[in-house]
This record gives structure tokens, sequence and C-alpha cells, in this order.
């Protein structure tokens, strides 16, 4: 060979050297002969098979990664964590075989960047989004790179009975502890939960006001009344603020989960107290009753309770009047049950309205003596009964004002 041609030959093995080197430094890979257990380096996927996958990092001959090794969570199929091609960093866990066959990790390697952003995470009080990947005995495992524990205690403020609805979502957690030795990471969702109650709490509180009008969801429900989510702030909706009716129990009003339009009687900030009205949004229905009934008409009503001086009779929704015993019937009456029965519809006559004392003072009497309910039942009254019965009914029910308050007991028909 004359000595161009050796010089040329000289010049390509340089060329292939350098490129090799190049393609090696772009890669990041280490020479063969320079791996060893623990180091972390860069190769790529040359081959998946059932059982691993080979990775090409520099070496005589190709690494494997198990189908165990590659992830930290479980994997059936290697195609479900990396591709042909794909360059990935892995853990150098020593050789294996009679061949001395090099043996990677991809989860290893990804680990230890996972502690690094999880110490990183704890040093900064970081909140971090992260899978629920398995339900297990304790609390749930979380996948933040790698298998984090949030224990069942740290899960919520309260006791969480069912783990398993958490399953498959996305939660937000701070970490609270790492052992990198002891490969155990803690996570807390209640602390985030906390916090973002109290951030919320502290908006309501910055923009709250007596009189606003505000949205709300019932939250739950007591002998006593309502506790209404405000959007991060619970108020109390007190059985006698949610009806101008007689109610027994919320429940004939609410359900849990029901979204209500609530008023803002007063507030106590330095108790955290918010007293809400739900009557008050709807409107007093006796602020137009001046309006509905007149003297001396008869109107259709609804015996809704009976008492010993007479009976109460639901003319709408949020107005109720009086019936006195004395104006029953043309006889003497010992008790209304011997004339009248709650659930009985009847009518009734307009005798006085009171709107400022909140009492409409009727009588059957008279109505039976102009015709009852027949008389109700003309062109004219069937018209207007009617139009009653299409419009839109309000939320609220009837209140019964202050009759019991104000009538002491005797059978004489209040002035």
């Amino acid at each position: 060979m004359d000595e161009s041609k050796q010089e040329g030959a000289m010049s390509d093995g340089q060329n292939e050297m350098e490129a090799a080197l190049n393609l090696e430094e772009s890669l990041g890979l280490g020479l063969g002969g320079d791996a060893r257990p623990g180091d972390i380096l860069r190769g790529r996927v040359v081959h998946i098979s059932q059982d691993g996958v080979l990775v090409d990092v520099g070496a005589k001959s190709e690494g494997i990664i198990h189908l165990r090794d590659l992830s930290h969570r479980h994997v059936e199929r290697a195609e479900d964590v990396v591709q042909l091609g794909d360059i990935i960093s892995v853990y150098v866990l020593g050789y294996e075989g009679d061949e001395g066959i090099l043996k990677l990790s991809k989860r290893r390697a990804d680990e230890d960047v996972a502690w690094e952003r999880l110490d990183e995470a704890l040093n900064h009080n970081e909140v971090l989004e992260a899978p629920v990947v398995e339900v297990v005995k304790g609390g749930l495992v979380a996948d933040v790179g790698l298998r984090g524990f949030i224990p069942a205690s740290l899960i919520a403020p309260g006791f969480v009975h069912d783990l398993q609805p958490f399953l498959g979502q996305t939660v937000r957690v701070r970490v609270v502890e790492i052992d990198r030795h002891k490969r155990r990471a803690i996570l807390s969702r209640k602390d985030v939960l906390a916090e973002e109650t109290r951030a919320k709490q502290d908006e309501v509180w910055s923009t709250i006001a007596e009189g606003q009008i505000l949205e709300g969801t019932v939250k739950s429900l007591t002998e006593f009344g309502a506790f209404i989510d405000l959007g991060g702030v619970d108020g109390l909706l007190h059985i006698s603020e949610m009806s101008w009716n007689r109610i027994n129990h919320p429940s004939e009003v609410l359900e849990p989960g029901q979204a209500v339009r609530v008023k803002v009687i007063r507030l106590n900030p330095e108790k955290g107290k918010i007293s809400l009205g739900l009557r008050q949004v709807e409107g007093n229905p006796w602020d137009r009753v001046s309006d509905q009934y007149g003297e001396g008409q008869l109107y259709r009503g609804r015996v809704v309770r009976l008492a010993a001086f007479g009976v109460f009779v639901q003319l709408e929704p949020g107005i109720d009047g009086l019936i006195h015993i004395s104006q029953l019937a043309d006889y003497r009456v010992g008790h209304p049950s011997e004339v009248v029965q709650v659930g009985d519809e009847i009518a009734v006559k307009v005798l006085q309205v009171d709107p400022e004392r909140k009492r409409i003072s009727l009588s059957k009497r008279e109505a039976d003596l102009e015709g009852g309910l027949d008389a109700l039942e003309s062109p004219e009254v069937r018209e207007e009964a009617s139009e009653a019965e299409d419009a839109p009914r309000k939320m609220t029910a009837y209140h019964a004002g202050d009759w019991d308050d104000e009538i002491d007991g005797d059978d004489t028909e209040p002035q």
C-alpha cells in the first residue's frame, strides 16, 4: 500500500473514531469498560421483547432492563413505558449470567431524579400533583416518580371511611417526610386541603357583608336548621329563617346538596359565624296581601291547623288567616273539629286584613251563607283560580304570624 493510501486509511479511521466519540458524548454514554454498579448512564432502546428491553449504552454489548426494573409501577408490556429509539437514563445494577450481561434499571434512575425532586419540594413546601395508583392497608399509594405513601390520617381533615374512590384520582399533596435510605416518602393531602380552605375563608370574609344575597349549597341538615356552604365558609340557616310557613324539620324545605340563594342576616367575624335567611330572598308575602285580599270577598282555602279558639286556613303559600270559632257555623260550636278537619278545602270570607300584624280574619259561616265553594265555581272565579294555579310556586311556604303569642287562649274573637 503506497503512502497516500495509508494516509487515507488512517484519516478514515480517525473520522470514524471521532464520530463514535461525538455520538457517545451527545448521548452522555459511558464506555463499556467504565460501567460500574451505581453509575447512571444514557442509552438508546434498541430492542424490546416480552422479557425486557435492550439498551445501547456504548458498552461492548447492550445492557438489559427486565420488566420489573422499567418502572416503579406494575408493567405488563415494555411498550407501555418505552419505545424503540428512545433515549433514556439507566442505573447500572451490575452484571448477570456467564457472559456478564450488563444489568440496568430505568426505575432506579428515574427514582434518583424523583428523590431530588421530592427533597426540593419538601424544602420549599411545594404542592405536587400525583395520581393515586393503589389503595393499600392504611392509606394510598401515589405516583410522585416513585411510590409515595399517603396515610389515611393525612388524606382529609376528617376520617375517611372508604379509600377506594380515590383510586385513579390525581390529588394535590405536600411532602411531609422523606427517608431515601429506607425508600420512604410520606405525603399529605390534608395539609393542602386545610391551606386551601383557609384561603377560601379569608376570601369570603374579605368580601361578605350583611344584606348580601349569596349562592350556596346545603351541606347538612340538623333539627334546628341547615349548614350552607358558601364556598369555603359555612353559614347557619336557622329553621325559623327557612320559610314563612311553620315547618317541623328543615327536610320539609331543603335537602343536602341542594343549591340555594340565601341572604346574609348577621355576621360575627370574631366567632366566625354567619347567620343566613332563605325566606327573605323570596320576599315577605304579607307585603302584598292588601292588594290580593279584599275585605268582603270570598276565597278558597285549606285548613292547616286547629286550635281551641278557631281554625287556621292557608289562602296561599305564605299567607294564612284565622277563622274564630264563632265564625265557623251559624250554630254554637264546642270545638272546631266538629265542623272541619286539617286538610279540608273550604270557602272563606275575608272580614279584616291587617298586614302590619300579619293577620287576616276570616269567616266560614258567612261564606257558606253566600254559597260556599259553589259560589267560587262561577266562570270568573274559575278563571282567577286557574291563573293562580298556573302562577309559579314559590320555594317558601306560609308563616302563621304571631297569632299564638297574641291570643290569650280564651274563646273570644281577637279585635
